[in-house]
């Protein structure tokens, strides 16, 4: 059968994700999901199949898919009508100041659970119904709105992605650095010095520093290093800013030290980076009123 697919946002590693697309199947068209981290796909009118493999199972109107893009499977539309789709993306490594280290990890390893990365809800589920709410609305944009999209996959893992808040002294220095680590997002972890970071941990910088290397398998420096031109390179894709504002946003006191870092670490400027990814950001998407789309 004839694949229907549609170009969006997903396509784009830093365009937005958290925005709801749309999608109509014919009767008895197929749609792969876009290769991007997760997926929350819903069945806003019509049946359909989810095919994986060599399995089938039944998707009446309302049901919804979570899945991770490097699982597989497709969306069938029944024999009898057409498939209305609604779906967005969550990408967790974009959410620095949100997800902990420990949550990153859980999401990333997630895909090779398929209990966790494939999960099909009924139509009756909560989560379900509060997207079928939100799809609906006429106004689908907004802080808000992207928020309440963001507790929706957050409600679909429940409590699996809770983690433990407490350091327990008598845990040694390389557990309690763990917990810390897995606790706390990677945005405070940019803010910390080595000397505070020894404080937190409860002990000297220089241990410190051997046990870091051990855990994290890098110095702390060069760790700190790899988190700054991570928010340098969000900024630059998803912002206007001049790249010395992007510099100085992103702990370079420095633009000729923020050039030289950026292009031996990515082998590109930061301005010949912006232009390479020109039209993949936020602003291009505020410039075009909405994330292009189309069948092929």
């Amino acid at each position: 059968m004839k694949t229907v697919q549609t170009v969006n946002a997903a396509h784009q590693p830093y365009a937005p994700h958290l925005l709801v697309n749309e999608l109509s199947l014919d009767a008895g068209k197929e749609w792969t999901p876009l290769r991007s981290d997760w997926s929350l796909i819903l069945l806003g009118s019509g049946n359909g199949y989810w095919i994986e493999e060599q399995s089938r199972r039944e998707l009446p109107s309302g049901s919804l898919v979570l899945t991770a893009g490097n699982v597989g499977g497709r969306i069938l539309a029944s024999q009898l009508d057409s498939l209305e789709l609604f779906y967005f993306t969550i990408m967790p490594q974009r959410l620095m100041g949100l997800f902990t280290h420990g949550e990153q990890d859980f999401l990333k390893d997630a895909p090779m659970r398929r209990e966790v990365a494939r999960q099909i809800l009924p139509p009756t589920h909560p989560v379900a119904v509060k997207m079928k709410d939100l799809c609906h609305r006429p106004e689908r944009d907004g802080l808000l709105f992207r928020l309440s999209l963001l507790q929706l996959f957050a409600e679909v893992f429940g409590r699996a992605l809770d983690r433990p808040t407490a350091l327990e002294n008598h845990l040694d220095v390389r557990e309690r650095l763990r917990m810390f680590l897995s606790e706390t997002p990677p945005a405070v972890l940019l803010e910390l010095s080595s000397e505070e970071l020894a404080g937190i941990i409860h002990c000297t910088p220089r241990h410190l520093s051997r046990v870091f290397c051990e855990v994290v398998g890098m110095t702390f420096r060069k760790k700190r290093a790899e988190l700054r031109l991570a928010r340098a390179r969000e900024l630059l894709a998803t912002s206007q800013s001049k790249v010395v504002d992007v510099a100085m946003k992103s702990g370079y006191k420095s633009l000729s030290l923020f050039n030289r870092m950026f292009t031996r670490r990515y082998g590109i400027s930061p301005g010949g980076w912006r232009n390479k990814n020109e039209g993949t950001g936020s602003a291009a998407i505020r410039r075009n009123g909405h994330a292009g789309t189309g069948a092929n």
